[in-house]
């Protein structure tokens, strides 16, 4: 299957902790994407998640090396590396968006390799709505639509 979806940080987070904010429409994507394929974080995003368990942000219920280990072991899950287009794009985004760095390479990630973002995150969301990204939130009943 073509990869097709990027997962934002805390998605792939409420994810693989069965956290119940993770919407329906988005754990059916991902569970049919586990097994079919299409679906992809960001390098940027390990890093999130690591600095954010470093500084007592997050509570993964055990380090961050072991959980990322853990975590990555999800079958067809492709992670994308930081690439020069992505980064110089992260930096030049068209319109409106805010100034934090994971969320500008996550975004730029996104475009670059024209995928679909799953977040909850409203100003990225509000920044889809500009018609410079596709995002959905978790709940979108459109994430299962072909």
């Amino acid at each position: 299957m073509k990869l097709r979806w990027l997962m934002d940080t805390h998605i792939w987070i409420w994810y693989a902790m069965q956290n119940l904010r993770l919407g329906a429409a988005g754990r059916e994507l991902i569970e049919h994407s586990v097994h079919e394929g299409g679906l992809a974080v960001s390098i940027m995003t390990l890093w999130e998640i690591s600095l954010l368990e470093s500084k007592g942000r997050i509570h993964l219920g055990t380090s961050a090396a072991e959980w990322l280990d853990n975590a990555l072991v999800l079958p067809n899950l492709k992670v994308l590396p930081l690439e020069l287009p992505v980064i110089l794009d992260a930096h030049r985004l068209p319109g409106s968006f805010h100034p934090d760095p994971a969320d500008r390479l996550i975004v730029a990630t996104a475009r670059y390799h024209n995928l679909i973002l799953i977040t909850e995150d409203r100003k990225i969301l509000d920044y889809a709505g500009q018609g410079y990204l596709r995002a959905h939130a978790s709940g979108d009943k459109e994430l299962l639509s072909p």
